[in-house]
């Protein structure tokens, strides 16, 4: 015999699922949820610097209200990297205000990255700046000398991201870069010489107009030099290279984005860190040929699949080599693009 009567039973069918005690939640928080708020008064903004979690940005950008704005990185955006150039969504106080943060909530589709990595085995990236459309490569005729090879390597690096490659040589007063540039003969690269009686403002100034240009260069080679002259309250400070080591100091610690104002319009400068290496270990070794334009001419004629090594079979650039049919600086240059592949074929495994 059961211990509920029929009128008990009866009774039991009729409860429902809010007749059911609940566990009581001490902290009255809200259940969490995957679904984030739409964010529709969010303002679009250009990160100008970072610097320890907070970012500058600037809001109401070529509008009589514009202003910067310091903000923080909403937590959803933990895993998102964000960086000088790009351009964002932000929600809060964006008023700029001292004391004021704002927050950011999105980051815009990218155009451009420039990324680089330890080293050329290191397949971890480090994004540099996204945005930028151009890259100024500064380099030194002499104090501290100039690098052939890392020029090439910025040349890969903004060939990979889609970034027009512009060359700066400064200190010519002290030397002849006359050599130096023959490295770079038949590659479509525009050249810019300075000395320290002469900064060829106007021209680089003319070439900026309309673009986000990202300096990059060995430290010592007079980059921040150049960013303080074309804009003049950039405030970056400038240093000297070690007599003993031959080596820059690093002066600028930080990736910052300027405005460029000149006669003929306005552009962004992002001034970079100066750097000792430039690894690649990022690229895709197909797109390393295309930094040297002469020479992927010549691969043209080279078999399907051919790895443009040196000792590679029926290359037609080692076919070149063999028939001295290529310039002192064409194998020069030809030296540096098989050096780089070798790295990678090394690295991968592949013979």
């Amino acid at each position: 015999m059961s211990w509920l009567d029929d009128g008990d039973a009866e009774e039991d069918d009729e409860l429902d699922e809010s007749d059911i005690p609940m566990r009581p939640n001490p902290k009255a928080n809200r259940p969490r949820t995957k679904r984030r708020p739409a964010h529709t008064d969010a303002v679009l903004a250009r990160v100008l610097g970072v610097d320890r979690g907070r970012y500058t940005v600037l809001v109401g950008e070529d509008t009589p209200d514009e202003h910067t704005v310091v903000a923080t990185r909403a937590r959803e955006l933990r895993k998102q990297s964000i960086v000088t150039g790009d351009r964002v969504r932000v929600v809060g106080d964006v008023s700029g205000a001292e004391g004021t943060l704002a927050r950011i909530v999105g980051v815009a589709a990218r155009t451009t990255l420039l990324r680089r990595s330890a080293d050329d085995t290191d397949q971890v990236e480090r994004v540099v700046v996204a945005g930028a459309d151009q890259m100024l490569i500064v380099v030194a005729a002499v104090d501290p000398p100039p690098r052939p090879r890392l020029v090439d390597r910025y040349l890969i690096a903004a060939l990979d991201a889609g970034i027009r490659p512009l060359l700066v040589v400064t200190k010519t007063d002290l030397a002849d870069p006359t050599e130096f540039l023959k490295h770079f003969e038949g590659i479509e690269l525009r050249i810019f010489t300075s000395a320290r009686d002469r900064l060829p403002v106007d021209e680089i100034g003319a070439a900026l107009v309309g673009h986000t240009t990202v300096f990059v260069g060995h430290s010592g080679v007079g980059k921040s030099t150049l960013v303080n002259a074309l804009v003049p309250d950039a405030g970056r400070a400038t240093g000297h290279v070690n007599e003993v080591t031959g080596r820059g100091r690093h002066t600028s610690s930080s990736t910052v984005s300027l405005r460029y104002r000149g006669a003929s319009g306005t552009g962004w400068v992002i001034d970079t860190p100066g750097v000792r290496s430039f690894g690649l270990g990022h690229v895709d070794p197909a797109h390393i040929l295309g930094a040297f334009t002469d020479l992927a001419e010549i691969a043209q004629d080279c078999p399907r699949g051919c790895t443009h090594l040196p000792d590679a079979v029926d290359c037609a650039m080692n076919e070149a080599r063999a028939a001295g049919d290529l310039s002192p600086a064409a194998l020069g240059r030809l030296e540096s693009l098989q050096r780089l592949l070798t790295t990678f074929a090394e690295h991968s495994g592949r013979p």
